[in-house]
């Protein structure tokens, strides 16, 4: 009986061995190139050397993935960074002047400054055909069309940004004011034109307009409080013994609130755009037409539709935001109890 039971166990060793090689044999045959395949015979040592030198050359085709994964990131990075090129597929594309450089600074024109100069140009037309039509209206017509709609834009930022932030004198700034809320919602909508690009994307215009505002502060400040109040704010009212803590503290806190302003609109106006560029290009990555009818396309069209939402909203924080420092900088410490008590008289 124990003879049966190690002759039936040696004939299922030999089975299970037969039948490892015939797999090994065949996994050698099929990562094989064909030429291989004609003329190494199977089970041979030359088979399970062209075996290991296939599964050697596996990982060469996952660079290939992985490059084609970095060309999609190259195609996002080039719609959202800067350059020389204005892109017009599949008709063409424009390459702007390449302009020699001054003091070392290249001042060359990029499709970023392409799309400043057309912000500009849209403001002044919009604004100069809304003035034409209340030059030709009455004081009993009321506004109708686009002059209704930027009127209404105008009536807000004065009253509800400038005048609630800044308080009196607040008409001093209110130029400014509209004029960077029209001039960062041109520009953020221009972003969402096919062919155009985003120039509040780019950090360098962000942080100009947050330099602007910066400038505007202080010397709301200055003016405010002159210059012995100017260096009295920066010890924070605190006693002398704590003046090396807080001058350097609140000498910190003057800068950040503008690198606050630039980084918060760079930030959000270029991650919308790689969230819609990536969720178009997974379905090219995954080469799934499920993928790009369930999830790519409904969910970049919510995304674009968000994304003009955010236009308007980064343009008002921005503004807000700005009138809110100027406020603040030219704040007389007191000044509300003093309007009430003349409000109470």
């Amino acid at each position: 009986m124990k003879r049966v039971n190690v002759i039936q166990a040696k004939a299922f060793f030999r089975v299970i061995a037969i039948f490892v090689t015939f797999l090994l044999s065949a996994n050698s045959a099929a990562v094989a190139s064909p030429e291989q395949q004609a003329v190494v015979p199977h089970g041979s040592a030359v088979a399970a050397q062209a075996g290991v030198v296939a599964e050697a050359a596996k990982p060469e085709h996952g660079a290939e993935a992985t490059e084609g994964e970095e060309k999609a990131g190259d195609v996002i990075m080039h719609h959202v960074r800067d350059n020389s090129t204005l892109t017009f597929d599949p008709f063409g594309e424009i390459h702007l002047p390449k302009i020699p450089p001054i003091a070392g600074i290249d001042i060359s024109i990029t499709k970023h400054v392409v799309m400043l100069w057309v912000a500009s140009a849209l403001l002044l037309l919009v604004f100069s055909l809304v003035g034409s039509k209340y030059k030709n209206m009455t004081a009993r017509q009321a506004p109708k069309g686009i002059a209704n709609a930027m009127e209404a834009l105008v009536e807000f930022i004065r009253t509800d940004v400038a005048k609630a932030n800044i308080g009196v004198g607040y008409e001093k700034y209110i130029n400014y004011l509209l004029t960077v809320f029209f001039f960062i919602l041109f520009c953020n909508l221009l972003g969402l034109v096919p062919y155009a690009a985003t120039a509040t994307s780019n950090i360098s215009v962000t942080l100009t307009l947050a330099t602007i505002t910066f400038l505007i502060t202080q010397v709301a400040a200055l003016k405010a409080h002159g210059i012995k109040g100017y260096l009295a704010h920066l010890t924070g009212g605190t006693h002398p013994a704590l003046w090396i803590i807080m001058v350097p503290i609140e000498f910190i806190g003057l800068f950040t609130k503008p690198v606050a302003l630039s980084i918060r609109l760079f930030a959000n106006m270029t991650a919308g755009h790689i969230m819609i560029l990536s969720l178009i290009f997974i379905s090219f990555i995954l080469k799934s037409v499920v993928v790009a009818i369930v999830m790519s396309v409904p969910f970049s069209i919510f995304i674009d539709l968000l994304e003009l939402f955010v236009a308007f909203l980064q343009a008002f924080i921005f503004t807000m935001l700005s009138s809110l420092f100027i406020g603040l900088a030219s704040a007389h410490e007191g000044h509300d109890e003093h309007d009430a008590a003349v409000a109470s008289h």
